[in-house]
């Protein structure tokens, strides 16, 4: 199974997500910046994939930091905390690894340098774990919702790629797959970093998984002529009323399929609720460098001089979400948000 974030002897192992389909290049980080910088420059990317890097981040920090002074350690760890957090601001994941990372420091307060040192590996290996296990969770509830023979629609990546591997709306593809339903998938190319044309085919090809890729402006036509039979996706940042902030475009593929009566799914840990946020418009929305819309991968498109608005997410409202997919469960409407908050309410529990 890809795993595109995993921990060896020299510190955080990657795929650097930048390089794909061209070229598959694995690279070892070795220092919390590094981790940092990856993060930024979208090497690892997908919301639960950014909070395992920072989870190993923080465990990275603990071992660069050395000697037997636990006190240095546990300050080395909270100076990785605050670099991680300020990578990112859109994926409640990175903070919520974070604070997880944390809580498990504080308890291991009054232990010698080497036990916390390994106590902050061993969790955040849980985390990456456990989403892995989520991911197959979040990928059986959501196979049920699928008919026996389907084309679906995703936007953006949320593939194994964007997890600690299996992928969440692509869990849900391959869980369909497994369960032996006839699912074939359609990739928005989904600008302007073309994660569904790099990254999304390139990782259902691998599996062997039949995938069409399309323009983002075709889905409206594919759905009109009756070619989408759901859509899938995933979620960077989901509101306690169930609004979902996803890659941008991920708005207005929920409009069309709303429009022509076609299920649209967010496929979602439970981690990626966030019960602190009312509603989608207190969601903060990542702005990204102008240069990803006018010269992408180095080549210039457009006149020297024009502006460019580059928000990284949108916000699609709860009304246009026909299910959100956890891997506790299925919530639903008339009461989405309701079901969200007990799901979140027993994962903390469980934790």
């Amino acid at each position: 199974m890809l795993s595109p974030v995993s921990w060896n002897e020299n510190g955080v192992h990657i795929i650097e997500q930048t390089r794909l389909p061209g070229q598959e290049i694995w690279v070892d980080l070795n220092t919390v910046e590094q981790v940092a910088r990856a993060i930024k420059v979208l090497d690892v990317r997908g919301a639960p994939a950014i909070g395992i890097a920072a989870a190993f981040g923080m465990a990275l920090a603990a071992k660069n930091q050395p000697g037997a002074d636990a006190g240095a350690v546990a300050t080395a760890v909270e100076r990785a905390a605050e670099t991680l957090a300020a990578t990112r601001p859109t994926a409640v994941n990175l903070f919520w690894a974070i604070e997880r990372m944390r809580t498990k420091l504080a308890s291991l307060s009054g232990e010698e340098a080497g036990k916390i040192r390994a106590g902050l590996l061993a969790e955040a290996e849980k985390i990456r774990a456990e989403d892995i296990d989520y991911c197959r969770a979040i990928g059986r509830h959501g196979a049920a919702l699928l008919p026996e023979t389907a084309t679906v629609l995703t936007h953006c990546n949320a593939g194994a790629l964007a997890t600690g591997g299996y992928g969440t709306a692509l869990g849900v593809i391959r869980a369909a797959l497994e369960a032996g339903k006839n699912i074939r998938v359609i990739a928005d190319e989904t600008r302007p970093l073309l994660q569904g044309a790099r990254l999304t085919t390139w990782e259902l090809l691998r599996d062997g998984i039949d995938v069409r890729l399309i323009c983002d402006d075709m889905a409206g036509t594919l759905m009109k002529s009756g070619q989408i039979d759901a859509c899938v996706v995933g979620a960077d940042r989901i509101a306690k009323n169930g609004d979902a902030a996803n890659k941008i475009g991920t708005y207005q593929v929920a409009v069309l399929a709303k429009y022509h009566g076609i299920p649209f799914y967010v496929a979602a840990p439970t981690s990626t609720v966030d019960l602190s946020v009312a509603c989608g418009d207190e969601i903060p929305i990542e702005q990204r460098d102008p240069a990803e819309v006018t010269t992408p991968r180095g080549t210039r498109f457009t006149p020297e001089n024009v502006a460019v608005f580059n928000p990284a997410f949108d916000v699609t409202p709860a009304e246009l979400i026909t299910a959100i997919i956890t891997e506790l469960g299925v919530a639903d409407h008339p009461e989405l948000a309701n079901k969200l908050s007990n799901m979140v309410r027993q994962a903390t529990k469980k934790s």
